[in-house]
């Protein structure tokens, strides 16, 4: 087992319209206001930012945030990610009712040094850390967009 190698899957039902959650997923550098635990966004560019963030157990990971495809017909947000964190992301938003599902799916490999030693132990902390973080993410999502 790669004790670094990481899959991550969560589900954002938001009683919003489709289009409206796709935009405010597509507006990274508007996370901070919404997301507590993404810390600071620094646009490089238009298809280009360097992320910060930090959970509930005591660290940050900073990454670059590429795009990688763009498809507001199919509801699909993804970038690559290369820093602490490497490899990739994706919002796919969908239709629910007259809310929205957003799904969000990652891939990474960890290569900060502290979290690749603390792995063996630390790996289901880091992934409660991760749940926590999503969970945090959704109702930011929601209470900004409601307050719209």
């Amino acid at each position: 087992m790669d004790w670094n190698h990481y899959r991550f899957r969560s589900l954002w039902p938001l009683p919003v319209p489709l289009t409206t959650v796709y935009e405010a997923l597509r507006e990274v550098e508007e996370y901070p206001r919404w997301w507590p635990q993404v810390r600071a966004v620094e646009r490089l560019g238009d298809s280009v930012a360097v992320l910060t963030i930090r959970s509930f157990l005591p660290y940050d990971l900073t990454f670059t945030a590429r795009e990688a495809r763009r498809d507001p017909g199919a509801g699909v947000l993804e970038i690559s990610m290369t820093g602490d964190i490497e490899g990739w992301a994706r919002w796919t938003v969908a239709a629910d009712g007259a809310g929205t599902l957003a799904r969000y799916e990652q891939v990474v490999d960890v290569h900060k040094p502290l979290l690749r030693r603390l792995a063996p132990l630390g790996r289901p902390f880091f992934r409660l850390n991760h749940r926590l973080m999503m969970s945090s993410g959704r109702r930011g999502l929601l209470a900004h967009l409601q307050a719209v």
